[in-house]
């Protein structure tokens, strides 16, 4: 289970299991970065709530 994060600088791209991770960072800066992991965070049961929506037979 992974989400992408877009920002005008770049995007970036976190594994959500068994923990929020970084997977690839494509020109974000420390600072957008660790804005992204904190929102992740913060919206990680909204996230896996529509992974499993989208993907209702498991985690691709």
């Amino acid at each position: 289970m992974h989400v992408h994060v877009y920002h005008a600088d770049g995007e970036a791209k976190f594994w959500l299991e068994p923990t929020v991770e970084v997977a690839a960072n494509y020109g974000l800066n420390a600072t957008r970065l660790n804005d992204a992991i904190r929102i992740v965070e913060e919206h990680l049961d909204e996230i896996r709530s529509a992974w499993a929506e989208h993907f209702p037979g498991g985690s691709h």
